[in-house]
C-alpha cells in the first residue's frame, strides 16, 4: 500500500474537478452495477429455492401415491402396470390446483411455477418429459439431494422459448422418478430491485454530472477573477483583488495568498517609486548645479583643449540626466495605457530619426517586413526601438547596412535589429544576451531596452550577424 499511494495520490493531483467528479460518477455507476448483478444473483437464487421446494414436494406426493400400489416392486411391475404409470402420471400432472400456473401460461408468459415429471419403468415405456433424465444439470447440493438445475433449449418444453427447470432425480423401488418444477424467468422482486438500482444510478449519474458541472463553471470563473488582477498587477495596476469566498470556496486560500502577495507588491513597488522619486530629487539639483558651473567655465576656459573637454564632461551629464529620466519612466508604470502599437510604423519612424546621422556615418538604414501589432505602450516601445537603431548606426563601419525587420511568424509579433559593426566578442554576447549588459549606447542601451520588453511580455535575444549584431525582440501576442 505505501509504496501504491504516493502514485494515486499524484494522479489525484493532475486531475481538474471535473475529471474527479465524473470519475466519481462512473465508479458509483460501476458500484450499482455490481450492486445489480449481487442482487439479480440473490434474486436468482431465492428462485431456484422456491422452485426445488415445489418439486421436493411434488416427489413427496408422488412417492406417497406410489408407494400404496403394491404390485410396482422390482421383482413384479408388468408392461400393464407401465402403461398404467403413464396414465396416472398424466392425471397426476393435470390434476386440480397441482401447480401454480399450467404448462400452457409458462410458455407463453415465460413466468416460472409449472411443472415438469417424468418416470421410467423396467419395462415398458417412460412416461413423462424424456429431457428430464437426458439433460445434462448442474447438480444443487445447496438445494437439496440429488437436486438440479437443468436449462431445457427452446422447443423442447415451450415452443418459442427455452426455460430453467429445477429437477429432482431420485429412484423409488424399481422406478426412475425426475420431478421439477419451472423457475420464474424474471421474477417480480428481481424486476423491482434492478428498476430501483437503476433509478438510483442514474440519478446520482445525473446529479455528478451536474455537480461537475457547476464545479468547473465556479472554477473557472474564479481562476478567471485571479487570472484578471494578476493581468492587471503585472502592468502596474494594484488596484484590482480577486474575490475571496464569492465565487469557489475550493480557492480561498488560494486567493487569501494571491491577495496577500499583490497586497505586499503594491507596498514594495511604493516604497521603491518613493525612494526614486527621493533619488531624483537628489540627484537632479546637483546635476543641474554642475552643468551651469560647466557652463561658466566654458566661457572662461582660454584654450581650444579645456573647451573640448568641458563639452564632454556636459555630454556626460547629458547622458547620466537622460539615463535617469528612462529610469523614472519605468519605474511610472502604473501610469500606462495599453494600445495596439504597430511594429512596422515604430520600425519606420525610427529609420526616419536617424536617417540624417547615418547619411553622416555613410550607414544605410533599410526598413523590410510586414504589418505587425502589439498591445502595448506606444512611447516606451518607441523609446526600446529607437536605442536599439541608435546602437546599431553608432557602431556600423562606414558603408554598413542597418536592417530593420518587422514580422509576425508562428502567430507571434517580432521586431529584428541587425547591423554589420564589431558585434560582440565570444562570450561578451552571451553576457549582453542574458543580463542585457552590451557595448555603451544611448541611455541605458539594451539594459533599457531588455526591461522595456519584458513589461510588455517579450523576450530579447543577442545573436551573431556575421558580421555585426542582430538583435530579435519576440513577442507573445
Amino acid at each position: 500500500m505505501g509504496g501504491r499511494s504516493p502514485g494515486l495520490t499524484g494522479w489525484l493531483a493532475r486531475r481538474t474537478s471535473t475529471q474527479l467528479a465524473a470519475t466519481m460518477g462512473v465508479l458509483a455507476a460501476l458500484a450499482l452495477t455490481g450492486s445489480l448483478l449481487v442482487t439479480g444473483a440473490a434474486v436468482r437464487m431465492d428462485q431456484r429455492e422456491k422452485a426445488a421446494l415445489a418439486a421436493l414436494d411434488d416427489y413427496g406426493a408422488m412417492v406417497s401415491k406410489l408407494g400404496s400400489e403394491a404390485s410396482l416392486s422390482a421383482d413384479r411391475i408388468t408392461e400393464a402396470d407401465a402403461a398404467w404409470l403413464s396414465a396416472w402420471l398424466s392425471a397426476f400432472q393435470s390434476g386440480p390446483a397441482r401447480e401454480a400456473r399450467t404448462l400452457e401460461e409458462t410458455c407463453r408468459t415465460g413466468r416460472g411455477g409449472a411443472g415438469v415429471r417424468f418416470i421410467r419403468a423396467p419395462v415398458g415405456k417412460p412416461a413423462g418429459l424424456a429431457a428430464l433424465e437426458t439433460a445434462r444439470g448442474e447438480r444443487a447440493a445447496r438445494l437439496g439431494d440429488d437436486v438440479y438445475v437443468v436449462r431445457l433449449a427452446q422447443g423442447v418444453l415451450c415452443p418459442s422459448r427455452a426455460v430453467e427447470a429445477v429437477v429432482v432425480r431420485r429412484p423409488f423401488g424399481a422406478l426412475d422418478i425426475a420431478v421439477g418444477r419451472v423457475v420464474d424467468r424474471s421474477g417480480e422482486a428481481w424486476g423491482w430491485a434492478a428498476a430501483a438500482v437503476i433509478g438510483t444510478g442514474l440519478l446520482l449519474l445525473v446529479i455528478g454530472l451536474a455537480a461537475a458541472a457547476m464545479a468547473r463553471r465556479r472554477l473557472t470563473a474564479a481562476v478567471a477573477e485571479v487570472s484578471r488582477a494578476l493581468d492587471r498587477a503585472a502592468v502596474g495596476d494594484f488596484s484590482l483583488r480577486a474575490p475571496e469566498t464569492a465565487l469557489a470556496p475550493e480557492l480561498t486560500e488560494l486567493t487569501r495568498q494571491v491577495n496577500r502577495t499583490l497586497d505586499r507588491l503594491d507596498e514594495l513597488l511604493s516604497w521603491l517609486r518613493d525612494s526614486a522619486d527621493q533619488l531624483a530629487h537628489d540627484f537632479r539639483t546637483p546635476l543641474a548645479r554642475a552643468a551651469v558651473r560647466l557652463e561658466r567655465l566654458r566661457a572662461t576656459a582660454a584654450t581650444p583643449e579645456a573647451r573640448k573637454l568641458i563639452d564632454e564632461a556636459r555630454s556626460d551629464l547629458a547622458q547620466i540626466t537622460r539615463s535617469m529620466n528612462e529610469a523614472m519612466a519605468l519605474r511610472d508604470g502604473e501610469a500606462w495605457v495599453f494600445d495596439s502599437v504597430r511594429l512596422d510604423e515604430l520600425a519606420r519612424q525610427a529609420a526616419e530619426l536617424y536617417q540624417p546621422l547615418a547619411e553622416e556615418r555613410g550607414v544605410v538604414i533599410r526598413v523590410e517586413g510586414e504589418p505587425a501589432s502589439v498591445l502595448g505602450v506606444h512611447s516606451l516601445l518607441q523609446r526600446a526601438v529607437t536605442n536599439l537603431v541608435d546602437n546599431a548606426v553608432k557602431f556600423s563601419p562606414e558603408g554598413g547596412v542597418v536592417t530593420l525587420t518587422a514580422a509576425v511568424r508562428e502567430g507571434r509579433p517580432l521586431l529584428i535589429v541587425a547591423d554589420q559593426g564589431p558585434g560582440f566578442a565570444p562570450g561578451r554576447r552571451a553576457d549582453a544576451d542574458s543580463a542585457g549588459e552590451a557595448r555603451e549606447s544611448h541611455g541605458m542601451g539594451l539594459a533599457f531596452v531588455r526591461a522595456i520588453l519584458k513589461r510588455h511580455g517579450a523576450a530579447m535575444t543577442v545573436d551573431d550577424g556575421h558580421p555585426g549584431a542582430v538583435v530579435t525582440a519576440r513577442f507573445s501576442r
